[in-house]
């Protein structure tokens, strides 16, 4: 699950950053309205994590720009700024939470894990195609009830890949989704495909109804078998 946090404290921004990593979220971080408006117009994200308060600019007009744009992402307003009108303005733009400062960062966790359950995948923790189940919020996956075992990377490329199993994704998507803004460290793609081999390799051990299949100069797509 990726998150963008727009946030211009880097005290706060490194707590909630350090958390949410060790939480298997892809973080990617924002510390103005400018560079928060240019993810979120180049990217898509489960949830954005959005202060209101920004040096400058308001993360309120941020909200009005994705209504604009009419995207998808949760958002989970964080800030100081505790008044009763900023927060009927946030949910009335459509922020799917409202969370004011100074708050628990375990509480922050299950407001995120419950707007993403909610809206991307309307209530439901398990994604299933074929004999192949994934438990979302446990990181499980299970080939006729058999649990194999995958690493972090492999996992969320499995998860990226059923999410998007009508869809061919190319791999400089998958990148940017999985390894977020890592990515741009990197001068190639072979760090995707050692991953896309061994999960390829797992799902064939376990005979998975399921397979990664290569669509040469475009990407990958999961296809039964």
């Amino acid at each position: 699950m990726k998150i963008l946090v727009v946030e211009d404290e880097p005290e706060m921004m490194g707590l909630i950053k350090q958390f949410l990593e060790d939480e298997n979220y892809v973080v990617e971080e924002a510390s103005d309205f400018q560079s928060g408006l240019d993810k979120i117009i180049s990217y898509d994200y489960d949830c954005i994590l959005l202060d209101i308060m920004l040096p400058d600019g308001n993360g309120l007009d941020l909200l009005q720009e994705l209504k604009n744009m009419d995207k998808a992402d949760s958002v989970i307003i964080i800030s100081a700024k505790d008044s009763l009108n900023d927060k009927i303005k946030g949910l009335d733009l459509g922020a799917d939470d409202y969370l004011a400062k100074p708050f628990h960062i375990a509480e922050l966790n299950s407001r995120i894990k419950s707007v993403i359950r909610r809206k991307k995948s309307d209530g439901f923790r398990l994604l299933k195609l074929e004999n192949v189940s994934i438990n979302i919020e446990e990181r499980l996956v299970q080939v006729n009830g058999q649990l194999i075992d995958l690493n972090r990377k492999e996992f969320d490329i499995l998860v990226f890949l059923m999410t998007n199993k009508s869809r061919i994704v190319s791999k400089s998507a998958l990148a940017e989704n999985i390894w977020g803004d890592y990515i741009d460290q990197s001068n190639d793609f072979d760090f995707i495909y050692s991953q896309i081999k061994n999960l390829r390799k797992k799902l064939r051990n376990y005979k998975a109804d399921v397979d990664i299949n290569t669509v040469y100069g475009m990407g990958y797509k999961l296809s039964i078998k």
